[in-house]
């Protein structure tokens, strides 16, 4: 993978070559990896003579660097900092609901506000996305640990009355990943973004088995970014589970590389297929049965492995339903070659230290089956591989 300041430089080129016709344009400014990166938020913030900004952070990430930053941007001359502590809901998570946006909104001075900054992983980011877009600010995005994929992204999946919906929102104007704050991460929120970019095998089969049967819209540029982001993780699998500086960097690269793809193309095709679907399932049924929530790119991995079951599976079978012609020949070789073995996902998750079953996550075989059956309605305008295979199991039972 080209070094993520090259990629994001170079990513109008690289699309040059691609004649889908889907591509959207790139705001995002300057993205910035090292380890003065909170420093430079602050040489940024003058340099754009932002006065008024609102600190988003919980309680965490405060901790982790938002007490850091908010001292960096307090000795601006003029600089005026509101701290927003998101509070966490009853089970003791901090979530992306109705409470914790309008929280923020009311931290945000419409007219007076120059820009928000998130201090955090994919929840913070998601609060604050949403809320830059309907307030009309800019914000700028500082993660805390290699957790998702999803800090360039311009939707936000919120909580709206316990279901989970993805609503347009703001991509930030410039992203600074300190790498002293992201290798001290715990360790479970690095497995997790690992886990985020191990869910690219079956999303981008998705993705080619959605544009080859449905018609899909498809950009060659987006998958090949994504595509060589997911090698490039998996190659440092083993310095990312030992948490080396060169395997934290490589993580992020691969996961914001893959956010850029995302913004590129406009939706979020290339990296949310059915293991997402699953993983979305999941949340929604612990958000009914007031359990605590699951790491994000935790339920992505193991839906991943699940999924590639189900889909290597379907794939010896061969249903002519499901892999129907002209195309039967090239979607059944690309699961073959694009899609590992169940046991092998499985590795790569135990090398970082992340779940690697449903029982190790937590989501019984009940849920699990029934997610299963029904995870296609969290997207149903999606045409993954699941959906066709649930479809046409409904359609022999009428």
């Amino acid at each position: 993978m080209k070094a993520l300041h090259h990629l994001l430089q170079n990513l109008q080129e690289q699309a040059s070559t691609c004649n889908c016709g889907h591509h959207e344009k790139i705001t995002l400014e300057t993205v910035e990896i090292g380890n003065d990166a909170l420093e430079q938020v602050a040489q940024y913030t003058e340099r754009r003579q932002f006065q008024r900004m609102v600190l988003v952070v919980d309680n965490n990430t405060f901790e982790a660097a938002g007490e850091r930053l908010q001292q960096l941007l307090s000795s601006e001359a003029e600089a005026i900092i509101t701290l927003c502590t998101i509070d966490p809901n009853a089970s003791g998570d901090v979530v992306a609901d109705e409470a914790s946006i309008v929280q923020l909104m009311l931290s945000v001075e419409p007219g007076i506000t120059d820009v928000i900054i998130a201090v955090g992983a994919g929840t913070i980011h998601d609060i604050t996305r949403f809320a830059a877009y309907h307030m009309h600010v800019p914000f700028i995005s500082v993660p805390t640990a290699p957790s998702v994929d999803g800090f360039t992204s311009k939707g936000a999946p919120v909580l709206l009355r316990g279901s989970k919906i993805t609503i347009p929102a703001s991509g930030p104007i410039a992203i600074f990943a300190d790498s002293g704050v992201l290798t001290q991460a715990p360790q479970e929120l690095i497995a997790a973004g690992f886990g985020d970019m191990l869910g690219k095998y079956t999303s981008l089969l998705d993705w080619q088995y959605g544009r080859h049967t449905a018609g899909e819209p498809y950009c060659e540029a987006a998958y090949r970014i994504t595509r060589d982001a997911l090698v490039a993780c998996v190659s440092q699998a083993e310095a990312i589970g030992a948490r080396t500086e060169q395997g934290i960097r490589t993580l992020t690269e691969a996961l914001i590389a893959s956010g850029l793809a995302m913004l590129l193309f406009g939706q979020s095709h290339p990296a949310s297929g059915a293991e997402h679907h699953l993983s979305h399932y999941w949340e929604m049924a612990y958000l009914r049965r007031g359990k605590r929530q699951l790491l994000h790119g935790a339920k992505v991995a193991v839906a991943c492995a699940e999924v590639a079951r189900m889909y290597r599976e379907l794939a010896a079978e061969g249903d002519p339903a499901l892999f129907p012609e002209p195309v039967r020949a090239e979607l059944l070789a690309r699961i073959a070659a694009d899609v590992p073995e169940p046991s092998r996902l499985r590795e790569l998750l135990r090398t970082v230290g992340a779940p690697v079953s449903p029982d190790e996550l937590g989501v019984d075989e009940e849920l699990l089956h029934r997610s299963l059956q029904e995870a296609q309605h969290v997207r149903p305008n999606r045409h993954t591989l699941l959906k066709a295979f649930n479809e046409q199991r409904l359609s022999t039972l009428h």
